[in-house]
């Protein structure tokens, strides 16, 4: 792209969108932001303004658009928001943050996407490219504005966290390696059908060539029946907990390459906890080795990586209880996973703001698994329905005294685990303050009588 003279809007000051105002006028682009909401964003619009931005509100944009700038979009506006509709009636090309980072970037990407797991596999292989001597770069759904992130010189590889919303709106976007996890019911109360859903994240293949390559969960029926109509034309690498047929597998305590015929790691090599980890696990492993990484490195990187905060992350153990983080476990799929990686009786603290999914499932999965329920949130009614009676629950109106609550409730062996399978607006500011809110209030309790 051009490095000056170029003239740009910015639609959504969130952090994305500061991060593209930012890099286009280090680069001086002329720049004009807009946000349909800009009573929350007026620490944003004073930032961006400093640097020379415009703001402009919605109900002007028609009079200070030429036609033909480049409108960026950040990952949290839906492409049917006023702004994009005028952008495109002024003649304006729409493209979002990972667009623009990709036409940017001058190394290629790995994108990894899915309803759960994405963060996980997303750093695991950066960290496995990292451990093979490759300078690699990590960012987008991840928590870092991609666009930032791309920029630095000698980059090798890419690592690209992508969520259905950022693969809306992608034009040119190309992955040399595209990692597709899984597909559950998620963000319906953005997207009409599942299939509205699935196809967005389908969208990671969309400009791939022969060459590129597609890592997909055979374990998942949407997935792999996506896979094999892509195989004409990629290659495809599949990876499965239960199929010994598939290319990377789990056999008999072993991560198999079974094309090859060679060992890849050891089960124990994965310092995760819950068998979705192990999954998560074998994709980055096959995103590894379809970027032509050397698999003698796999084990000993598997074992030194640290994990993601807030995902089944331990905090403390106190009384014989153990506290867990999984505040980012923002749909029921990912909570029931948490829940199904526990052995032991689960004091569970759900809930949140709903995102259009259904609780049913994870109800029946609360009833297996959990000794008692601290409902939280929005969603409280919801998840007692849901419950049916099954289980006890209760409503706790804070998070600190859902976790005292659940110490009182837990007993020696058991978990107390925070899995809220919601969004976390209602209560907080993000599901990692939401995260930190709860592990302050298991530090609280860790100073107390029960320490």
């Amino acid at each position: 792209m051009s490095v000056t003279g170029e003239r740009a809007l910015v639609i959504g000051l969130g952090k994305s969108g500061i991060a593209v105002c930012e890099v286009l006028r280090e680069r001086h682009w002329e720049v004009l932001a807009t946000d349909e909401f800009p009573e929350r964003a007026s620490a944003a619009i004073a930032h961006v303004a400093s640097l020379g931005v415009t703001f402009v509100p919605t109900e002007k944009l028609q009079q200070h658009l030429r036609g033909g700038e480049l409108a960026v979009l950040s990952p949290g506006v839906p492409p049917s928001s006023r702004p994009v509709s005028i952008a495109w009636a002024m003649g304006c090309t729409v493209i979002g943050e990972a667009e623009l980072a990709w036409r940017f970037a001058r190394a290629p990407f790995l994108a990894v996407t899915g309803t759960k797991g994405k963060s996980t596999t997303s750093a695991l292989l950066a960290h496995l490219l990292r451990a093979a001597g490759k300078k690699t770069a990590l960012g987008g759904n991840i928590g870092e504005p991609l666009i930032r992130e791309v920029l630095p010189d000698g980059l090798e590889a890419i690592v690209a966290e992508l969520s259905s919303f950022q693969l809306e709106s992608i034009d040119r976007f190309h992955a040399r390696v595209a990692v597709l996890l899984n597909i559950s019911p998620d963000h319906l109360d953005r997207y009409a059908s599942m299939d509205e859903y699935a196809s967005a994240k389908f969208r990671i293949v969309e400009n791939s060539v022969a060459g590129d390559t597609l890592v997909a969960n055979r374990d998942d029926e949407r997935v792999w029946r996506f896979a094999r109509t892509s195989a004409a034309k990629i290659s495809v690498i599949d990876y499965s907990l239960v199929d010994p047929s598939a290319r990377i597998a789990a056999i008999d305590g072993r991560i198999v390459d079974t094309r090859a015929g060679m060992e890849l790691a050891a089960v124990a090599d994965v310092p995760l906890i819950g068998r979705h980890n192990l999954a998560n696990a074998m994709a980055a492993l096959g995103a590894a080795l379809a970027f032509g990484v050397d698999p003698t490195h796999f084990p000993a990187a598997l074992r030194s990586f640290a994990g993601m905060k807030h995902r089944l992350q331990p905090v403390a153990e106190i009384g014989g209880v153990r506290y867990v983080d999984d505040s980012k476990a923002t749909n029921p799929e990912s909570a029931i996973a948490a829940l199904e990686s526990f052995a032991q009786p689960v004091v569970a603290i759900v809930g949140g703001r709903a995102k259009g999914t259904a609780f049913d499932a994870l109800g029946d999965a609360l009833a297996r698994h959990a000794r008692a329920v601290l409902a939280i949130g929005e969603a409280t009614t919801e998840i007692e329905g849901a419950l049916a009676g099954r289980v006890p629950s209760e409503r706790s109106a804070t998070m600190a005294q859902a976790v005292r609550r659940a110490s009182e409730l837990a007993h020696a062996g058991d978990v107390v685990l925070l899995s809220p399978a919601c969004a976390s607006f209602d209560m907080f500011r993000s599901a990692e303050h939401r995260g930190d809110e709860f592990i302050a209030a298991v530090r609280a309790l860790a100073g107390g009588d029960r320490a």
